[in-house]
């Protein structure tokens, strides 16, 4: 498997106490992949779109993004839609990792394009497993 990339996670939290929560679960339950965090919509999409002055998305390797929906600047509703109407970035799996469960924003988010909505407090164990098969699986699709 030559071709395989591994697949790291970019966190859009706003919230540091959230952030470091969802670190630490992803960590404790087995999950090894480089984390980057990012504290609001603005910087995720500057370092996915290239326009960031503090690095940017590698174009070789794979990335998977945990989404929190109510953030400053960019809230993650806008970046999914960008994320999504993009034609290099719309292959990105998205999660959205938010603690509103409202059904009107939760079909929104899944209408333009995000691959799981996932209400917060969150079962690390069973996420963290579904966040290895996903990346496997997405390295296989990939080769």
């Amino acid at each position: 498997m030559e071709n395989y990339k591994e697949m790291i996670i970019l966190i859009a939290e706003d919230d540091d106490g959230h952030a470091e929560l969802i670190k630490e679960g992803l960590i404790e339950s087995g999950v090894c992949n480089e984390i980057i965090r990012f504290s609001n919509g603005e910087e995720v999409w500057a370092f996915l779109s290239g326009t960031s002055s503090n690095g940017v998305r590698d174009k070789n390797k794979n990335y998977f993004l945990l989404l929190d929906i109510n953030m400053p600047k960019m809230d993650g509703v806008e970046v999914l839609k960008r994320i999504k109407a993009d034609e290099e970035l719309k292959e990105i799996p998205v999660v959205m990792l938010t603690t509103t469960d409202d059904p009107r924003e939760v079909e929104a988010c899944y209408k333009m394009g995000c691959n799981i909505y996932i209400t917060k407090p969150v079962d690390f164990i069973k996420f963290a497993e579904t966040l290895k098969r996903l990346s496997l699986f997405i390295q296989i699709v990939k080769v």
